[in-house]
């Protein structure tokens, strides 16, 4: 007992410290504030009858107008800074691993970018260059992973939608069966292959529902859909009678013998794909499994409103989309969708209150655990709630990409810092597989992380 509060007062009195590590303090003021602002100094000139010119709303820090509609000012500068990315990035792609093939890391990534750029748009051009980098993905699929952010789903998935769209029905064809003839592998109950989103069942669930909503319904049949979600629970309820939580947890999953909690590895990620309406998971499931383990869930929360990274780390550290409450959030929010109870819609925005407090991370832009990643979780919340606040905050965690941008001196200052961190992180790694190669003993964590250093 002793041991166990000194460590809660030891995470406690380093929490400051360990936030000022991880993220830069956010400067900005909070909606309410800047929307006070504006309304006071409006109010103020009318008062003392001054003629002026009517201030735009980007002077007080808003970025849309009262009607939510963001001003041509911002989008003007949001458009600029995707011209001069774009270019970056196509110069950084000549050094790119040309067989890293995944949507997570690699060319399917880089074309999912050109096909939203061209929903967004309609301009062809980017449309046809997502079509170049998924034909080199399609090209080089290697069968060792299955979900659509990290496996071969994801290349064909995205090929298929591409395909699609260029009206191009035979090759679109020839990918969603390619794409189906995995579905053996993920069924079978007796396989290893985990549940989680990034690397499991999830993941390859992700691209099916995917295809039903790029393409449309019935695109992938009810049946093979069916197949994958009942994979999913009952993998979950086996777990759950293995560690005698079926009645607190009915539904319980780990990943390299670790309950976590976060988006990428663990059970919010799943919940989160089990309540997806295409996913046609029947109400009663929905309400004795999900549900119940949603609050299981729940009840892990730090005082904060953080998650842990898994059941049983009491460390509030992280605060990103894999591990943390970017990722939980949209659990809660489709949680709210489904069953209708506000306690869902008012932790959610307890999440966004902890990202935006927490969440303009010195990692960089990504959205696993970048800044991102975290302001993302705003404009799902905006969206669901309409409430202008959470565009605001996802507005600003925009321009905090670039107020703390990596040219910047304070930022590269703290990044030679984790550079050094994650080179000792390396060669520490390859030190353990040396003596392992020398010794024939596993070391004790070669397990790869959505969370680096």
């Amino acid at each position: 007992m002793g041991e166990t509060m000194s460590k809660r007062l030891k995470l406690h009195l380093g929490g400051e410290a360990e936030m000022e590590e991880r993220a830069f303090t956010n400067p900005f003021p909070d909606y309410e504030a800047a929307a006070a602002a504006a309304g006071l100094s409006a109010g103020s000139a009318e008062e003392m009858g001054c003629v002026r010119t009517p201030p735009t709303t980007d002077e007080f820090g808003l970025p849309f107008h009262h009607d939510g509609k963001i001003i041509h000012n911002f989008v003007r500068q949001i458009q600029t800074k995707i011209k001069d990315l774009l270019q970056q990035m196509e110069e950084g792609l000549k050094t790119a691993d040309p067989h890293d093939c995944s949507a997570y890391t690699g060319w399917t990534g880089i074309a999912l970018l050109y096909l939203q750029l061209y929903r967004v748009t309609c301009d062809q051009t980017y449309l046809l260059r997502s079509l170049d980098y998924v034909k080199r993905t399609l090209r080089n699929l290697n069968g060792r992973r299955v979900t659509f952010l990290c496996g071969d789903a994801g290349p064909l998935a995205v090929g298929a939608v591409i395909y699609h769209k260029l009206k191009s029905d035979c090759e679109s064809q020839e990918c969603i069966t390619k794409l189906l003839q995995l579905h053996k592998s993920i069924v079978c109950q007796e396989s290893e292959l985990p549940d989680e989103l990034l690397y499991g069942r999830a993941g390859y669930l992700y691209a099916l529902l995917y295809l039903n909503t790029e393409i449309g319904p019935g695109t992938v049949c009810e049946s093979a859909i069916k197949e994958v979600v009942n994979a999913i629970i009952e993998s979950g309820k086996t777990l759950s009678r293995e560690e005698r939580k079926t009645d607190r947890c009915p539904l319980l999953y780990q990943w390299h013998r670790k309950q976590y909690v976060g988006a990428a590895h663990g059970m919010t990620g799943i919940y989160y794909m089990l309540m997806q309406p295409a996913a046609k998971v029947d109400q009663e499931t929905l309400t004795e499994m999900v549900k119940p383990s949603i609050d299981y869930v729940r009840h892990k929360k730090f005082r904060s409103g953080n998650y842990p990274s898994s059941l049983s780390n009491e460390t509030d550290r992280l605060v990103h989309w894999c591990h943390g409450a970017p990722g939980v959030i949209h659990m809660l929010m489709q949680a709210y969708k489904v069953f209708k109870e506000e306690k869902y819609l008012k932790e959610a925005m307890e999440c966004s209150d902890v990202i935006w407090q927490r969440g303009l991370l010195r990692k960089g832009y990504g959205i696993c655990h970048g800044t991102s990643g975290n302001g993302y979780s705003f404009l799902s919340l905006y969206h669901l709630t309409k409430d202008k606040k959470y565009l605001y905050r996802a507005c600003k965690a925009w321009l905090a990409l670039f107020t703390f941008s990596p040219t910047s001196w304070y930022q590269r200052h703290h990044g030679f810092q984790h550079l050094n961190l994650a080179l000792h992180r390396e060669i520490k790694k390859v030190q353990r597989q040396l003596k392992y190669t020398l010794d024939q003993k596993p070391p004790d964590c070669l397990v790869p992380d959505t969370e680096p250093p």
